[in-house]
């Protein structure tokens, strides 16, 4: 287990999603999402509704896109999504201000953790290509857990960290990340720049919603 720091702040653990929390990714799942639908001749989802999965693990997501479709399809359109997905990944990049803003949080003595719907091979290249696999002090996936709203993997981290629920907030851009924060009877925060729009995140009741990652930045100084 992590060594404790000790900390005065309201919350010691932050743990943001990753998708459309710290990077800029919502559009490029999205057309993914959509192209591996019309490669396998099906009605493409529309943007709402490619927006909503996004967090969720993936075979999750598209089950949950297409309930009626049969497995092996569900695993052709998984395919798919990867091949379309893959020639944009090496393009994503983190929110404008997000870089400067984590390095500060962990200079602040934050503990800084990641739950994602994205898979351990895929996080771990996007840490890679983005210089933050130092940043982060634990990341769990959704292969490696339940997929969202699940509480496990905010359970695995706190317990990884040594934190308990009150003092752990996620961080996201979506009402799974918010319930699964209310699944582990922890604080979440969301985020209104990425997958879900505010009226969707306001009925989750999180904690307070922000617009922008300096938003994010000022809320966390005043009450982190």
């Amino acid at each position: 287990m992590t060594e404790q720091k000790t900390r005065s702040r309201r919350f010691r653990l932050l743990v943001f999603d990753w998708d459309g929390t710290v990077v800029d990714s919502t559009m490029p799942i999205v057309r993914a999402v959509q192209a591996a639908y019309r490669d396998l001749r099906l009605a493409q989802p529309e943007e709402k509704a490619a927006r909503y999965i996004i967090g969720l693990k993936l075979d999750t997501a598209f089950s949950s896109l297409s309930p009626d479709l049969p497995e092996e399809t569900i695993e052709k359109l998984l395919e798919r999504y990867r091949y379309h997905y893959f020639q944009s990944d090496d393009r994503i990049s983190l929110f404008d201000g997000m870089e400067t803003l984590l390095e500060k949080l962990d200079r602040e003595d934050y503990f800084l953790a990641v739950a994602t719907g994205k898979s351990r091979k895929g996080l771990d290249r996007m840490l890679w290509q983005n210089g933050l696999r130092q940043r982060f002090h634990a990341t769990r996936c959704a292969d490696e857990s339940f997929s969202k709203p699940h509480p496990e993997m905010l359970l695995y981290l706190m317990d990884r960290l040594g934190v308990t629920p009150e003092q752990t907030l996620m961080i996201g851009d979506t009402t799974h990340d918010i319930q699964m924060a209310k699944n582990a009877r922890s604080h979440a925060l969301a985020v209104s720049y990425g997958a879900h729009d505010e009226d969707s995140l306001q009925k989750s009741q999180p904690l307070a919603i922000v617009d922008s990652v300096a938003a994010l930045d000022t809320w966390l100084a005043v009450h982190g």
